[in-house]
């Protein structure tokens, strides 16, 4: 059978940063970037994009197609039916658990596009008020069912349309949304009295603040932020074309994915610093604090629903590039039809994450593992161990055991800079390995 392929350099290139792009680059990174020294953290951030992110991107890229097969395929036509193919497995597996939570959290920004749109967030006038919303909100487990339910169908829908008409279409409309919607934010924040303190906030530097904590938490963004090391580059990259070029795309991806996250800061911090609200509220920030801004700014409710409908595109398009790693694997291992993939897979994930939706009503106080509920310990085994495992293995398998040899003629052979070639080599052998096991380090011995 042949291999669906993207019909468009540019539906490959929004796809794949829209699966880069979710809300961490939303609300995370505005945050933690001005917590920790502002530009200082941005310029770190940006180093160590280009050092890690960029050669296991585009590794990843490399291994879908050279092999033009799903994470597990991929592994099992480089290494055969050896220890090897885990790793492709945990791709699939890591893809099914994050989307099983990540569904929940894509289903409250649906509930808060409802709430925008009929009004009802017109009377969180400050923080204290909008928390409290927020709790009532999620402690209802019919609203936390019904939404994850929403979004689940949402990323089912684009995703049972196939490659071309599902996937690439969407995010031709998608991505180019959701710029124009950071952009109006910008500028409505911006012009507001008080808004350019917002701007300083962000995009000074303070090396004062920029602590070796500051530059792990640099390198573990860049590495989470671009949805390396499960699955999800090496599914897209199977639908390359041959003459595709895998250098210049993977630098286009890196480059949307960081311009939304810079973009975002400029979006929030003015808007916030302009009705005197604090902007250190790390997560809380969207769901208490943003709430409150637009309660007590000239037309509040059009740009709450602007601002949740940017939230739910960069969920969306992040969501669907998860489910496409588990159906790829279900197409091409076990031979199901897209439609039967996507309805059963799918539905198998909707109920996985039924406990994460109730982790914060019926069974919230209930620790499954590690005083953890089930919603933090999902999301906490996937992000702080799986990921890293994941990338680590992806970076020793390609660098160490197949040859790159094999590979490198993938990458642009009309490419004006040679030595690109071997610069990603040496790193994507010697510096990504050990810059990922650097972050896992951290991250098991929780900071």
């Amino acid at each position: 059978m042949t291999r669906e392929h993207w019909g468009s350099k540019l539906g490959f290139v929004l796809a794949a940063a829209g699966s880069a792009i979710g809300l961490g680059n939303i609300w995370k990174f505005p945050y933690v970037a001005g917590a920790n020294g502002g530009a200082a953290f941005v310029l770190v951030y940006v180093l160590c994009v280009i050092v890690l992110g960029v050669p296991i991107m585009i590794a990843e890229l490399v291994i879908g197609r050279h092999t033009e097969s799903d994470p597990v395929g991929a592994f099992k036509l480089m290494f055969g039916r050896s220890g090897w193919v885990v790793i492709g497995y945990l791709g699939v597996v890591c893809g099914f658990l994050i989307l099983s939570f990540y569904s929940v959290v894509g289903g409250w920004t649906i509930g808060y596009i409802v709430k925008s749109v009929s009004g009802g967030m017109s009377s969180l006038t400050n923080v204290e008020t909008a928390k409290n919303a927020f709790a009532q909100f999620i402690h209802n487990p019919y609203e936390m069912i019904a939404y994850h339910f929403l979004f689940m169908a949402a990323c089912a829908f684009i995703v049972i349309r196939g490659v071309k008409n599902g996937i690439e279409w969407w995010s031709k409309v998608l991505m180019p949304l959701l710029f124009i919607l950071l952009l109006v934010l910008i500028v409505k924040g911006v012009s507001m009295k008080g808004g350019m303190a917002g701007v300083s906030f962000f995009l000074n530097p303070d090396f004062s603040k920029l602590t070796v904590d500051a530059v792990l938490s640099a390198l573990g963004q860049s590495f989470f932020s671009l949805s390396l090391g499960m699955g999800a580059m090496i599914t897209y990259g199977s639908y390359l074309s041959r003459k595709e070029r895998i250098l210049q795309s993977a630098m286009y991806i890196v480059l949307l994915d960081t311009l939304v996250a810079i973009l975002a800061g400029l979006a929030i911090f003015p808007a916030v610093f302009a009705m005197e609200m604090a902007p250190d509220k790390g997560p809380g920030l969207v769901f208490h604090v943003i709430p409150a801004v637009f309660a007590n700014m000239p037309y509040g409710q059009v740009f709450a629903v602007v601002f949740f409908g940017l939230l739910f595109i960069a969920a969306l398009t992040s969501g669907i590039s998860l489910l496409e790693v588990v159906v790829a694997w279900a197409g091409d291992e076990r031979g199901w039809s897209r439609t039967k993939a996507v309805l059963i897979l799918g539905g198998a994930i909707f109920a996985m994450g039924v406990p994460s939706a109730l982790s914060f009503n019926v069974l919230e106080g209930n620790t499954v593992f590690f005083g953890k509920t089930f919603f933090d310990f999902i999301d906490a085994l996937t992000s702080n161990y799986m990921l890293p495992i994941g990338g680590f293995f992806i970076a020793v398998a390609l660098g160490w055991k197949y040859g790159l040899d094999k590979t490198i003629h993938e990458l642009d052979p009309d490419t004006r800079i040679i030595s690109l070639k071997e610069l990603w080599a040496f790193t994507i052998k010697f510096v990504s390995p050990l810059l990922v096991a650097l972050v896992f380090i951290v991250n098991f011995l929780g900071r």
